[in-house]
């Protein structure tokens, strides 16, 4: 390793650009066999940074979203059920619904998919960049009760209105 390649290395720690730093050796390889031209190796190197901050971004998103599983809508088997508007969830998955800021209802019998069908709904809102948190409305209820009794319950009330999108699972079920 060169002066300049340390020096290089310490200011993209002092940065913070992890990511350039991970694929550097890579970038620098690619430079040197001719691959990639001055601009080219700038422009990788960045995006590199850019798709290392978007990972983050989302794992910290899904994270924060608490769904009890990480399940998608590919993944939803459509031929369990007859009865299951399959048309209309795939439609659904276009998320037009929160991009207009409007409210999903799903409602049916126990056991047809509602609560896989509303966490691989918020999954797709997660990974369009919104901010999702999922629960259960006996939970929230308790939670917002608890609020009554320490006097937090506007900041709670704050925090369950802030995501993009608030999934509220078992709704009247208790």
């Amino acid at each position: 390793m060169t002066v300049m390649d340390a020096a290089l290395r310490e200011s993209l720690k002092a940065l913070r650009l992890s990511g350039m730093l991970e694929t550097l050796d890579a970038r620098l390889a690619q430079a040197h066999g001719g691959e990639l031209g001055h601009l080219d190796f700038l422009q990788v190197l960045c995006q590199d940074e850019i798709t290392r901050r978007e990972t983050v971004a989302f794992q910290r998103r899904l994270q924060r979203a608490k769904f009890e599983q990480q399940v998608t809508l590919e993944e939803f088997d459509f031929t369990a059920s007859s009865k299951l508007p399959a048309t209309q969830i795939r439609d659904l998955g276009a998320l037009r619904w929160l991009h207009a800021g409007e409210s999903v209802i799903l409602f049916g019998p126990v056991g047809v998919g509602k609560t896989h069908i509303a966490q691989a709904l918020g999954h797709l809102a997660v990974r369009q960049g919104a901010h999702v948190r999922f629960a259960k409305t006996s939970r929230i209820l308790a939670d917002l009760a608890g609020g009554h009794a320490d006097r937090t319950w506007e900041k709670r009330i704050c925090e369950l209105v802030r995501p993009d999108v608030l999934i509220l699972d078992d709704f009247a079920m208790r």
